[in-house]
């Protein structure tokens, strides 16, 4: 799009959206959140041209920016341990995809990630979000596969096993439902009975199962212990906290990530089941 030239030009919700390339819903939110340069004119939302070019250039919003949040994936051993720590950071996870983008707006200090790739999990994802003064750590390897009622155990040994069943999925962009798009790639699913409300969350999923609403999920090995459900392992993942350069030496980061590292924190990931610590610290990419 061409920007309005002239030392006053004020750009309108909709030029902004297709500038950064969003929706004008999205555009609101980081006004009403004093995220953007803007001013409110008779009830109208302008844009200062050159205070929106400084701010774009400016790239990521600062760690005092940004709120005391983890967005992304839903991660049990994560959430037990954001309440455990003692950090002052606030969860909200609606999947990986959401979490990308509310760490790309600076709607989170932090957020939890496990999108599956051609050859690997989460680099090529963050290194296209084109992101500033972060980095990728890891935090786990996951088991990943099917929760299902306990008597399915043999009787299902693989997702071509699934017709006839009851399954409920993730929502759209969730790290779960990505890797389960990808691995049936090709497959007929006509045969499955799949709800039309999906689970935002790996808990939600297990309960459903374990509830009799559904038969069969898709979804982490702990999830499927802590509800008592059968697990059919078929991979093994990534599960990485993308951080802010700066918020990443703040005290609630810190004492989060310290609290990773503890003894508690391997005990009960050996509870939960399905996870690998090994990786936890570990740099795996750090941005431009």
């Amino acid at each position: 799009m061409t920007i309005p030239s002239g030392p006053t030009a004020f750009l309108t919700t909709r030029e902004v959206a297709d500038l950064l390339r969003v929706k004008e819903r999205k555009v609101y939110d980081l006004a009403a959140a004093n995220e953007i340069p803007h001013r409110r004119v008779t009830g109208k939302l302008l844009f200062p041209k050159d205070e929106l070019t400084a701010w774009i250039d400016g790239g990521a919003p600062s760690a005092m920016d940004r709120p005391p949040i983890i967005a992304g994936s839903h991660d049990p051993l994560l959430d037990w341990a954001a309440r455990e720590a003692d950090a002052g950071l606030a969860t909200l996870f609606d999947g990986s995809a959401a979490g990308l983008e509310a760490f790309r707006s600076g709607a989170s200090m932090l957020s939890g990630l496990h999108i599956p790739e051609a050859d690997g999990w989460n680099i090529q994802a963050v290194t296209e979000a084109g992101l500033s003064d972060c980095v990728l750590i890891a935090m786990a390897r996951r088991s990943q596969g099917l929760m299902m009622r306990p008597d399915l155990t043999g009787r299902v040994q693989g997702l071509s096993d699934l017709g006839g069943l009851r399954m409920i999925l993730r929502q759209p962009g969730a790290g779960a439902r990505s890797l389960f798009d990808r691995l049936t790639r090709g497959m007929d699913l006509g045969g499955i009975d799949i709800a039309p409300q999906p689970a935002r969350t790996e808990t939600d999923a297990a309960q459903d199962v374990a509830q009799g609403q559904a038969d069969i999920s898709f979804g982490l090995e702990a999830a499927a212990h802590q509800y008592g459900l059968a697990f059919l392992p078929l991979a093994t993942e990534h599960f990485d906290l993308l951080i802010d350069r700066k918020a990443y030496f703040e005290p609630p980061v810190q004492a989060l990530l310290a609290f990773l590292h503890s003894d508690a924190c391997a005990q009960k990931a050996a509870q939960l089941k399905g996870y690998d610590l090994s990786p936890l610290g570990t740099v795996r990419w750090v941005s431009p």
